[in-house]
């Protein structure tokens, strides 16, 4: 796998990941009291997305490495048989 299409790999993985963390512990104002003006009732109280983008990251690269070793060894060829 060359640089390029290694960076690509990581970025496709990384944006799938972000998208299965954001929900995780998203809790959601108890009323409608705790809503400030002009934001959405169901908008999580403390989002903490910089732990999120962290964990996305590290869980990102462990796939990564996975993917990269899956392709390396010859498990899963891209290239046509001779």
């Amino acid at each position: 796998m060359g640089l390029v299409s290694g960076i690509t790999v990581y970025l496709v993985i990384w944006w799938l990941v972000v998208f299965m963390v954001l929900p995780w512990g998203g809790n959601q104002s108890v009323s409608d009291d705790d809503v400030a003006r002009g934001h959405a009732s169901g908008a999580p109280v403390n989002p903490r997305l910089l732990l999120k983008i962290g964990v996305t990251t590290v869980a990102s690269a462990l796939l990564w490495l996975g993917v990269y070793w899956i392709i390396e060894s010859g498990l899963i060829s891209f290239r046509p048989r001779a």
